[in-house]
């Protein structure tokens, strides 16, 4: 060892964010495991030794721990009271004493291993950086590169770590081309052996949430509220809002000047339908908004069974049921009832 390699090592500690007290410590646990394997005495695998590491010059000195005893039963971990106060007269019955041991050649032994540990440590230090800053990240929104598929995986580049789509992530029927740009959902970051995974999405509601406020200030800033998110990805989403400010029209102002805030999430999602609903404290409200683009007549209520009998128009039913269940579905999710819905001649007949 020698200060020009400490002087490195404290220049890695300042870039890599590594903290410079463990780097130390590892590397003399380290240097334990060593002397115990190369150099201890035959039989003397349990030797008590301690590895000192000098913090500015590097130098090595290897201390054998004995026990102050009155007799020694074993010469490896004990040392008679007696010698151990001719090395200091204030040593009692029961100290630790370390007299050095360092072998002569021990310094190209450790300046290896040292280098392994620096090595080693500097990898989980980048590994546990990434893992950070992606953490903070999860359940939030990120734009990556597609850069390849295997089997039916999709791995995207995220800039520092490449992340995975998988199959349930995927939207039905969208391509997933080699260099596209895609918006994507941070679902969950794993803390893992091989480094940090990312599991991102296309098809969490958590996107369209993401992407609405990304377009729309009013989102953004509080003064519109995102209060329910349904959604039936690549095909058609709900998403009920709520104005903080009477001034503020909750639904225009997702919409946009000239619808341009809404399409711009549209052409993001490739087509997908996207119902703004107003939200209402009124369930019997909040339910006939919920069943749009369809017109409701009336909502009867159950409070206890939270159930809802909604009644349209005869050329509304097949609307507001939507296309194989999926409107009435869909309502059902947002709202958090249960939609029954009758034609006005069936609740005549």
């Amino acid at each position: 060892m020698n200060e020009e390699f400490i002087g490195a090592l404290k220049e890695i500690v300042k870039e890599k964010g590594i903290s410079e007290d463990l780097l130390f410590t590892t590397i003399e646990d380290a240097l334990v495991a060593a002397y115990k394997k190369n150099y201890a005495n035959v039989g003397s695998a349990a030797q008590n030794v301690r590895v000192s590491m000098n913090r500015e010059t590097g130098e090595i000195h290897v201390y054998a721990r004995k026990t102050t005893v009155e007799e020694v039963e074993d010469e490896v971990t004990e040392i008679l009271l007696e010698d151990a106060k001719k090395i200091s007269p204030r040593y009692e019955i029961n100290d630790i004493v370390e007299i050095e041991v360092t072998p002569k050649s021990f310094g190209r032994v450790a300046a290896q291993l040292a280098k392994q540990v620096v090595i080693q440590r500097i990898k989980e230090a980048e590994r546990n950086i990434i893992y950070n800053e992606f953490a903070e990240k999860e359940f939030d929104i990120l734009t990556g590169t597609v850069i390849r598929k295997d089997k039916n995986n999709v791995f995207v580049d995220l800039g520092k770590i490449e992340a995975i789509l998988g199959p349930n992530e995927q939207m039905p029927g969208e391509q997933y081309n080699f260099n596209e740009k895609l918006k994507l959902y941070i679902v969950e970051v794993k803390n893992t052996t091989k480094g940090a995974q990312v599991i991102v999405s296309r098809t969490h509601p958590g996107l369209v949430k993401r992407l609405f406020e990304l377009e729309v200030p009013e989102i953004y800033d509080g003064t519109v509220e995102i209060k329910s998110i349904s959604r039936e990805a690549g095909s058609r989403t709900k998403i009920a809002v709520s104005s903080n400010e009477e001034s503020v029209d909750a639904m225009g102002a997702c919409v946009g000047p000239k619808g341009v805030r809404v399409q711009n999430i549209v052409n993001e999602l490739k087509s997908e339908k996207i119902d703004i609903i107003k939200w209402s404290k009124l369930p019997e409200e909040y339910i006939a908004n919920s069943l749009s683009p369809a017109k409701v007549l009336d909502v009867t209520i159950d409070e206890d069974n939270k159930s809802a009998k909604v009644i349209v128009d005869d050329n509304q039913l097949s609307l507001a049921i939507g296309k194989e269940g999926q409107n009435v579905r869909l309502a059902a999710k947002l709202t958090g009832w249960k939609i029954d819905i009758k034609s006005k001649s069936q609740c005549e007949s």
